[in-house]
Parts: C-alpha cells; structure tokens; sequence
C-alpha cells in the first residue's frame, strides 16, 4: 500500500494515474507472493517432514513470530519516515530483565510487569526520538549507539545474574503458553496490535502524515505536516512496543540474562523490508512486515525440521533482505521513469 498526501486525485488523462495504479497493484502484489511463499515453504517440509504441521509445531511457529511481528509494527512507523530504530532488541532485553529482576526481588502485581515493561521501552523511545528530531542527529547512528548503551547498562544491571522460572508468576507465563482454539495467546495479543495499527495508519490523517515524510520530506513540509512530531511519535511508539514485547519474551521464555533480544536488529528490519515496506520510506504496511515475520520464522523452523545447519537461518534473512533492498530500489527507479514519460506525454498534448 502506498500513502499520499491528502489531495485532488489526478483527473482522467492527468499524469501520474496509472502509475500510481500500477504500484498499489506491485505492492499488493508482494504482500500475497509472502503468503504463497510462506505456504510454499510449509508444503516443501511437510513432505519431507510430516510432523511439521503438528499442533505443537505450528503454535511454536506462531509464538515465535509474533514477537518479531510486534517489534516490526513499531520498526514499520519508522522505516516509512526514512529513519530505522536498531535499538529495538535491545529495548526488549532490558524491559524483560527489569520486569523478570522486580518479579524476583519486589513481587510486584503481574499487571504491573506489563506497564513497567512497556514504560521502559517509551522512555528509551522518547530519548530516540528527541536526538533525531530535536538535535537532527541521523537515527542510524542515534539507535545504534542507544542499541550499545542499553547492552552497556544490561550489563552493569544483569552483572551476571539469570531470573529463573521459579520467581515468575503462573499467571504472567501463562501469556506465553496458553492458547484459545490451538493459536495462542501471544499471536492473538499482537494480531489485535498489529489490526489496531494496520486501521490506525488507513484511517488517520496522522498516520497517513508518516508515509508523505517518507515520500518527500520538502513537499510534506510545505502541505503543513508537522515532521518532528510524527518522527517523533513513530519513534516512541516503536520503544512502547519494543518495551510491551519484552515483557511478553519474559512471559514466553520464563527466564532472561544479558543476552535477551540480542540479534533481533538484522531480525525485525529483515522481516519489515521484506514485508514490502520500502527502505527508503514512503511506502509498506504493517500486515506485510507481520507477514514478513511470519515468513522468516517459518524458514527458521523449516531448517530445524529438516535438521539443516542454523547458519542458513541467517544467511536466508541477509539474502532476502538484500533481495528486498535490491527490488525496492528497482521499484523506485521504474516509478520516477514512468512518471517523467508521462509528465512529458502530458506536455505534449
């Protein structure tokens, strides 16, 4: 899906029509090639393996994904206003220990591991977004030294130290675990997220003011689009989520050290762009960076069934990540040709 600013669509015969036609359809288009890839991938190792398809199986399959998943509506708001958050894993990691260390030592209420998790992840979101917008610091570098602070004050917290199942409640794990009908409670809690913010960026003039940033910065800016808040808006919900998220790794895992989240950087930015959300900003949905999620675990639980190397897991994800970029690019490039052939077509008449 590609967002717009809000204005007068081209009359019929205008330039710009069909091309805009065009790439809805080739965008469309990717996000249902994910899904026939994903049954693809099913189909291929359920023959080689038949138990692939077992309930267990796809539950640990959905389980694992939907923190991706959820990490990737966040990564999504920021990637279409031209920026990237890296510090997500390490959001997570941090928040999973804080909550796993006050279960431990202060026995808070298990409703309060979820606030105290996700107050985490805004406040980390908020110092994001403030360097980038208020100091125009470029959020590559801004997230990437956060995703180093963080690891550094993980470190100093953690000091060595593991939260053991035995100190979290029944109750909060039980989010990790438990199913309704087979899918389990972690899916369905980051499905209404991800519904919430899929309606949320086609309904409103706010969200919709991210993908015309993306798309061109300048023009947003003089249609009146308030730039710095909404980057900043976009980076403190992607800290909100990364900081939710962790407290749900706590819930699954049961257990947390230094090493909570670490890698989940190349994960959730693999899993966004190959959902069809443009690396240059502008263009992407939050349903194809959940699809692109679910697509990346799958391959991952595919080679476990085969009992391939893990190596492959990665390289399969820097490689369809390149893919991605590669397309994206390729996309670009087509649509500022086909718009300059039909602006001088239009010229003509």
């Amino acid at each position: 899906m590609t967002a717009v600013l809000d204005k007068k669509p081209p009359e019929h015969g205008e330039p710009g029509r069909g091309s805009s036609e065009r790439i809805t359809a080739l965008l469309r288009a990717r996000e249902l090639s994910i899904v026939l890839l994903i049954a693809l991938v099913v189909l291929v190792t359920t023959i080689n393996n038949p138990h692939f398809l077992d309930s267990n199986s796809i539950q640990q399959l959905l389980s694992g994904a939907a923190l991706i998943a959820l990490l990737g509506v966040g990564e999504t708001l920021v990637i279409v206003t031209r920026n990237v958050d890296l510090s997500v894993g390490s959001v997570l990691g941090l928040s999973a220990y804080i909550v796993g260390d006050l279960f431990k030592y202060n026995h808070i209420p298990v409703w309060s591991g979820f606030v105290i998790g996700t107050l985490v992840g805004v406040v980390i979101g908020a110092v994001n977004g403030f360097i980038v917008t208020v100091m125009r610091v470029p959020s590559l570098v801004v997230t990437l030294g956060m995703l180093y602070v963080i690891r550094g004050i993980d470190g100093v917290i953690v000091s060595g130290d593991r939260i053991d199942p035995s100190f979290i409640p029944s109750t909060f794990t039980a989010v990790g675990y438990k199913n309704l009908f087979g899918v389990p409670w972690l899916a369905i809690i980051v499905a209404v997220v991800v519904i919430a913010v899929g309606f949320a960026m086609r309904s409103f003039r706010a969200s919709r003011d991210l993908y015309a940033i993306g798309s061109n910065p300048d023009a947003a800016a003089l249609a009146g689009v308030p730039i710095e808040r909404r980057v900043f808006t976009a980076f403190v919900i992607s800290g909100t989520l990364a900081g939710f998220a962790g407290a749900l790794f706590l819930a699954l895992h049961t257990t947390i050290d230094n090493s909570g989240g670490a890698g989940y950087e190349l994960k959730v930015v693999a899993a966004v762009v190959v959902g069809g959300v443009a690396i240059f900003g502008g263009s992407g949905t939050v349903f194809g960076a959940a699809l692109g999620a679910v697509l990346l675990n799958t391959i991952n639980q595919a080679l476990v069934a085969s009992r391939i190397d893990a190596f492959w897991n990665d390289a399969i994800a820097g490689a369809l990540l390149l893919a991605a970029i590669a397309f994206d690019r390729w996309l670009s490039l087509r649509v500022t040709r086909s718009l300059q052939s039909a602006e001088r077509a239009h010229r003509e008449l």
